[in-house]
């Protein structure tokens, strides 16, 4: 391709399509899968290289995200979100069979959650929320957002419950900021809700053979056996309406929910139907991540807007090494992490974005003109999401208790 850009809409979807194969990725594989022929590894708890999208697609045994099923979604919500787009969500489990439901009115309920840790909420967290939350909002079906305070714990990543629980109300704060319907989402801890859990969670893991879980998900003799259970909680909410449950996360959750589609029709219930999503890149390159328990990789809910500007103009990008470089050759937003945040949560414009691509392609845009613009959207973000955290304050106890879902599942029972 020439350094001019093309014309047209033809050429806006070339761009949108490169955009969207070069940026935009997200949580990978809870699942033992190790490819490091090909020069990258996924494992339950991390994944480290250039991440083989297609090949995850085989491996798991899900189908590619395609433009037919990504117009149907936009039809029927009446429009789409840029998630959608631009391919952020490149795979999906049963997603046609849940927009079957919906057009014959058997309808269907989403289920996300967030296992709080001993240090904050990241922007890279709230992207599978964002998702969720527009879903909620064009199909008008229920959300369950589990919050497995117990996990880091069982995972012996945090010495103690102790040391989680103040981050778990903040957590739960940051997520009913972003405007779930109090009426439709129930919000609910782990150690809190079990009593109206266990029952179900018992039926499901009688079901599951260690053997099963041990291959799923790489336990092995240094496992908590709290840990070896926790799966079955994770299904439990999959099980709370007789509907499809339709799950947006990354592909690295799938390994649950593969196990709840084996288990399912013996409970009398749907098959987990997925929107999987791609890995998120930290502020230090393609294919990191973000980290709290690393600062200079990711941008916290709670950092001031000095932090915020030091971090930004610190990031990796595609830019030259010198002003007239970039001048004469262009940047490489394919591989800038500044480019790929615009275009995940801080650019809702397609033609905008496509307009920013082009600039810094052809050298008409700098690297600090385009972080600082970036540094300005990030804290406007903040200064709003830290006033919808304070008026989600006063509606907590909507999402948790009195709303009217969550009063309905207080007397949840699993039959």
């Amino acid at each position: 391709m020439s350094g001019c850009a093309p014309k047209g809409a033809c050429a806006r979807a070339l761009v949108l399509s490169q955009i969207g194969r070069v940026i935009l990725k997200f949580f990978l594989p809870v699942v033992v899968v190790v490819f490091m022929e090909s020069g990258y590894s996924v494992t339950p708890w991390e994944a480290r290289g250039k991440i083989d999208y297609d090949k995850l697609i085989e491996e798991f045994g899900v189908e590619k995200l395609g433009p037919e099923l990504v117009e149907r979604i936009g039809r029927l919500a009446g429009g789409l979100h840029w998630l959608l787009r631009r391919g952020f969500f490149f795979a999906h489990r049963d997603l046609g069979l849940v927009l079957d439901d919906y057009e014959a009115g058997r309808g269907f309920f989403l289920y996300t959650g967030r296992a709080p840790s001993n240090s904050p909420m990241h922007i890279a967290h709230i992207v599978p929320f964002v998702a969720t939350r527009w879903l909620q909002e064009k199909f008008n079906v229920n959300v369950y957002i589990e919050i497995p305070d117990e996990e880091k714990f069982l995972a012996k990543k945090v010495e103690s419950l102790d040391e989680v629980e103040p981050y778990v109300r903040q957590d739960i704060l940051n997520i009913a900021a972003l405007g779930f319907d109090p009426d439709r989402t129930f919000i609910f801890r782990d150690t809190e809700y079990i009593s109206r859990m266990y029952r179900a969670a018992v039926r499901v893991a009688r079901l599951i053979n260690f053997s099963t879980a041990k291959a799923v998900f790489g336990f092995d003799g240094e496992t908590s056996i709290g840990l070896i259970f926790y799966p079955a909680l994770q299904i439990v909410p999959t099980l709370f309406e007789n509907k499809r449950p339709l799950i947006p996360c990354g592909i690295d959750q799938d390994p649950y929910f593969r196990l709840q589609r084996d288990i399912a029709p013996r409970l009398g219930r749907y098959k987990t139907a997925e929107m999987l999503s791609k890995l998120v890149w930290g502020l230090t390159g393609p294919e990191t991540k973000m980290s709290a328990s690393q600062p200079e990789t990711a941008i916290l809910l709670n950092d001031p807007p000095d932090v915020v500007k030091k971090k930004i103009m610190n990031a990796y990008t595609g830019g030259r090494a010198t002003i007239e470089e970039q001048r004469r050759l262009g940047g490489v937003p394919e591989v800038c992490t500044v480019f790929h945040w615009y275009s995940v949560l801080f650019e809702e414009d397609d033609k905008k974005l496509e307009e920013r691509y082009w600039a810094c392609k052809t050298g008409k845009l700098m690297c600090g003109e385009c972080k600082l613009e970036l540094v300005q959207r990030i804290n406007r973000f903040l200064e709003q999401h830290r006033a919808n955290v304070k008026r989600a304050e006063e509606k907590l106890h909507l999402y948790m208790y009195d709303g009217k879902l969550a009063q309905e599942m207080w007397n949840w029972e699993f039959r």
